[in-house]
């Protein structure tokens, strides 16, 4: 898979990345790969991953202030963690440009949304986005320019933001190859507590319960791991502040359906128990559709063993 070549135009001046984990240098991949301003920024607290960007030469100059890295910017990019939206907000806000788009990547937005209305000022656009797209790595090394292609990207702006930021930021998004879709904050929450959120913390759990299973060894649930528990452990391997901060910034939804699954995990453990083989092999039906549609859309790869390579 390959990027389209740069663009015959840059879209900005001045495109700043904030945070440089596997979202953030993946965007300046991208950014750098498709041209897609004249001069792309980078900037991160921790001065190892701001030298280690460097080294990488994924950006044309690395800030060594928040300060430094959204001045003259015309798009602002956030890539840190939810709850540290507010906190980098607050270093922002003086200093960003008129006119600016400042956005985001969380996969919460209700609440991100919240917390960066109250640090950056009027005259500036705040247009929250989510790339629906990821892996279980993190840190600048992990990023690669093609992660977003073929993959959804969901803005929710504001209402009343200005149509020309919001189009601007879609455009960016298609550029890096982005299929890119527009929601309220509150819709894409309860969207991606079914889709993501509550899946990735049925992993945590399972991954946990798991090696807390006296009657079983650690060592034997690592040798003799199948499919579907190697699966829960990739989910399982992501960064952990980013989903503390997700559970903690979109509890309502996540709450909200936690509650439905549980009652339906009860629904089958009901149909075990009294062996309801025609209850079971009807949701086992109902569940193989939905894993046809998605791999009819593109989102999932159709290979046998869902496409993992073997020796």
């Amino acid at each position: 898979m390959v990027l389209d070549p740069p663009l015959p135009k840059p879209l900005v001046g001045r495109l700043t990345v904030i945070g440089l984990g596997l979202i953030g240098s993946s965007i300046l991949r991208a950014a750098l790969a498709r041209r897609l301003a004249d001069e792309v920024v980078a900037y991160d607290h921790f001065e190892p991953v701001r030298s280690r960007v460097e080294a990488l030469g994924i950006a044309d100059r690395v800030a060594a202030t928040p300060e430094e890295a959204v001045t003259g910017a015309d798009v602002v990019i956030l890539c840190v963690p939810v709850g540290a939206m507010g906190a980098v907000g607050e270093d922002i806000g003086p200093h960003v440009a008129p006119g600016a788009i400042i956005s985001d990547v969380g996969s919460v937005k209700a609440s991100v949304a919240k917390a960066l209305a109250g640090q950056i000022p009027d005259y500036a656009h705040v247009i929250p986005a989510h790339p629906v797209a990821g892996t279980e790595y993190s840190g600048p090394d992990a990023g690669f320019a093609t992660l977003f292609q073929n993959r959804w990207c969901i803005l929710t702006p504001p209402e009343g933001a200005d149509e020309g930021a919001v189009d601007l930021l879609e455009e960016i998004w298609a550029a890096m190859g982005a299929n890119v879709e527009r929601m309220s904050a509150e819709r894409h929450d309860l969207v991606l507590a079914i889709t993501s959120h509550v899946p990735h913390l049925i992993a945590y759990n399972i991954v946990g319960t798991a090696a807390d299973l006296e009657t079983v060894t650690q060592s034997e649930v690592i040798k003799y791991s199948a499919g579907g528990f190697r699966d829960f452990t990739r989910i399982a391997a992501s960064d952990p502040t980013m989903w503390r901060d997700v559970f903690l910034n979109n509890r309502e939804a996540v709450i909200e359906v936690l509650g439905r699954f549980t009652e339906d995990l009860f629904a089958l453990q009901r149909a075990i128990r009294w062996e309801q083989g025609d209850a079971l092999f009807e949701l086992f039906t109902r569940t193989r559709a939905i894993r046809r549609s998605i791999i009819e859309q593109g989102q999932e790869t159709a290979a046998p063993d869902f496409g993992r390579a073997h020796d």
